[in-house]
């Protein structure tokens, strides 16, 4: 078991939730020059030809076999086709900063999957961190969707793909693999992308314009976002998916700062009093599973 306090899971954790909350603001550039399941299918399917390349030329890890094509099926439909292809369509209704929070859904749900599922105890102190997180993210949310940052429907499917996300990290941790983590991110993306394909090619509603927004929206979802927080977060859910969880509050954070330096999206004071609460629940989660780890 990795402890939590080294520096290599601080790291991975940190780098996850930056990487990870930026995807909301990159998507957001890439949907003024394309429609958006366009736009994703491209990014996992590149990003599923370069993992699967470097999983067979760099690492000579295997091929999938037997059982493990069904896992890949469900993890990638789930993980990838169902949540990141809701989660474009609902981008288009809401602001980057909006979908960030949404994020904050996910430790209640992997918490709550982890122990019906893997009949796994989650402790008093960690349904309290996740409970302040929630509040948080609340409080920051509050002046965005006051203001009309986001439509029902928009946060509907918000919802929706945050349950389809929270499924595949439990089924991915409930899961004895034998793949290379390189391997099963880029069997599972790229499944996403095939299942996606169909749906991005009747349902595009205007010309693409593949301008140099475009392609650069491109690169970050499928180079820091695609590999390197997905990556990452198999790493961390191998650990301990309820503790990977708690890494989610602090996307919100970063992913109001990505909105407002690169689309003006508005930080207030509920926003920095959010912070503090956000912050205040990571402490407490991760402090606790230290605690029990020694």
């Amino acid at each position: 078991m990795v402890s939590a306090i080294s520096p290599r899971y601080l790291f991975a954790g940190l780098s996850f939730a930056i990487l990870w909350s930026s995807a909301s603001a990159a998507a957001k550039i890439g949907l003024r020059s394309s429609d958006g399941l366009p736009l994703f299918t491209l990014r996992f399917l590149l990003a599923g030809v370069i993992l699967l390349a470097w999983s067979r030329l760099a690492q000579q890890d295997r091929l999938p076999r037997g059982q493990e094509w069904k896992q890949l099926l469900i993890f990638g439909a789930f993980n990838t086709a169902l949540y990141l292809g809701i989660f474009i369509v609902a981008l288009e209704q809401v602001t980057a900063g909006v979908t960030s929070i949404a994020l904050a859904l996910n430790p209640l749900m992997i918490g709550t999957l982890t122990a019906l599922w893997l009949r796994t105890k989650v402790s008093t102190m960690q349904w309290v961190s996740i409970g302040i997180g929630i509040l948080g993210v609340g409080v920051v949310s509050y002046p965005l969707l006051n203001n009309g940052y986001a439509s029902p429907a928009g946060m509907a499917l918000m919802g929706l793909c945050m349950v389809a996300y929270s499924f595949g990290s439990v089924y991915y941790a409930a899961i004895p693999w034998t793949l290379s983590r390189t391997s099963i991110n880029g069997w599972q993306v790229l499944i996403g992308g095939i299942l996606l394909l169909p749906f991005a090619l009747l349902f595009a509603e205007r010309e693409n314009s593949y301008d140099l927004r475009f392609w650069g929206s491109v690169f970050w979802l499928v180079v820091p976002v695609s590999i390197g927080a997905v990556q990452l977060w198999l790493y961390l859910l191998k650990i301990d998916a309820v503790r990977a969880s708690l890494w989610l509050f602090l996307c919100p954070i970063f992913g109001l700062t990505f909105a407002a330096i690169l689309l003006d999206e508005p930080i207030t004071m509920y926003t920095l009093a959010g912070t503090g609460l956000v912050l205040l629940a990571l402490f407490l989660g991760q402090k606790h599973s230290v605690q029990k780890t020694r």
